[in-house]
């Protein structure tokens, strides 16, 4: 793939309500750009510019966008939304916002879709299991990829192995 971005395509899109939801939102898009995944970023609120936001969804799957990731805090209209208008997945995430209240508003505005409308949606603010979710979605048409996702999830496993084989070396009075 060509790593000048004026010849990718980006295959996912990750937008969020403000630039204020861009602390949560970075993390999909570090795990995007280590896996070698073209992205875009935006900022698309559903409630300051719905006609951008329409516009956005109608046309994602024409511009090339495989899966949307959707962070979004407080109401979080914006991954419904978005699902509501276009025929790409859409994984949301729902961020603890400053106006939320414990970010359950988010939770439950992201989840709680009317059937036909579905937004898989992640625990508040993990943007990285969406970007993870993105690549396994990528991944069921294209081997390279499914390899990346295999790899990923080895390395999971040796992480813990690690752990284990460090806990071992933990000594207290009554650790058997």
């Amino acid at each position: 793939m060509l790593k000048n971005s004026l010849f990718m395509i980006p295959l996912v899109s990750i937008i969020m309500g403000s630039t204020s939801d861009l602390k949560i939102m970075e993390e999909a898009a570090k795990f995007l750009n280590e896996m070698q995944i073209p992205f875009e970023i935006n900022a698309l609120s559903a409630h300051r510019v719905p006609e951008q936001v329409m516009d956005y969804a109608k046309n994602a799957h024409l511009r090339g966008i495989k899966v949307i990731i959707a962070g979004a805090g407080g109401a979080a209209h914006l991954p419904g939304v978005i699902a509501s208008l276009t025929p790409v997945p859409v994984i949301g995430v729902p961020i603890k916002a400053s106006i939320s209240i414990d970010g359950w508003d988010s939770i439950l505005s992201i989840l709680q879709m009317p059937a036909g409308i579905p937004v898989a949606t992640m625990a508040l603010d993990n943007a990285k299991n969406a970007a993870i979710l993105a690549l396994q979605i990528l991944a069921t048409a294209d081997e390279k990829l499914l390899k990346k996702v295999i790899s990923f999830k080895e390395e999971l496993k040796v992480k813990i192995i690690k752990a284990n084989n460090e806990l071992k070396n933990i000594t207290y009075e009554y650790k058997v």
